[in-house]
């Protein structure tokens, strides 16, 4: 997205497609030796004791030969996806102060390709670590559009994901993603489905 050739400067290339000049510089650090093993005893951990959260996790990992904290094993956590299953409160309710984006596929009968497409991330166990699968898939057919992976939470996968599944198949009329999918400034979410507009 960002050409270090084009004859624009980086720093008003940054501020058409609206993200920080800082963000073009940065670049995604490996996961030590050390976290994948953790990262991989967690994973095997987490489908024995679903209901396990970072301190209880920090416990279990111990006599497993790890020597890590809660608070880390909490940053690995959000790294991997996984959290604690367990009954919480009700937290549907809306913040006042954040829009309400309609959900356009509630109570719409998805009966044709290209009516509605979904993209979902989830990530992957491998033997040296994890990686990260984007996914776009086309609601009536279930047929998979595109799909990317990377080894990080990166936004550019999903993007790349995105504009290959246009690029090969007629634009949809909605898009619709959870509130999950990683975006430029940590925190922020898309709407849960949107139209696209045509052209």
């Amino acid at each position: 997205m960002i050409r270090r050739d084009h004859e624009l400067p980086i720093k008003r290339q940054a501020e058409l497609v609206g993200i920080s000049r800082g963000s073009v510089y940065y670049r995604p650090r490996p996961v030590g030796e050390a976290d994948l093993k953790a990262m991989r005893a967690m994973d095997e951990l987490h489908l024995e004791y679903p209901f396990a959260g970072a301190r209880m996790l920090s416990g279990l990992l111990k006599p497993l030969g790890f020597s890590i904290g809660r608070k880390h094993v909490a940053t690995l956590m959000r790294r991997m996806g996984i959290e604690a299953i367990y009954r919480r409160p009700n937290t549907s309710r809306k913040h006042p102060s954040n829009p309400v984006y309609p959900y356009l596929l509630r109570g719409l009968t998805i009966d044709r390709s290209n009516q509605a497409w979904a993209m979902d991330i989830t990530y992957i166990p491998m033997a040296r670590g994890f990686v990260y699968l984007a996914a776009v898939i086309d609601w009536a057919s279930r047929k998979v559009l595109a799909w990317e992976v990377s080894i990080t939470m990166e936004t550019d996968f999903c993007i790349r994901a995105v504009e290959a599944a246009l690029a090969r198949h007629d634009r949809p009329e909605i898009f619709n993603t959870d509130q999950s999918l990683p975006s430029r400034r940590r925190g922020a979410a898309s709407s849960p489905a949107w139209p696209l507009p045509n052209g």
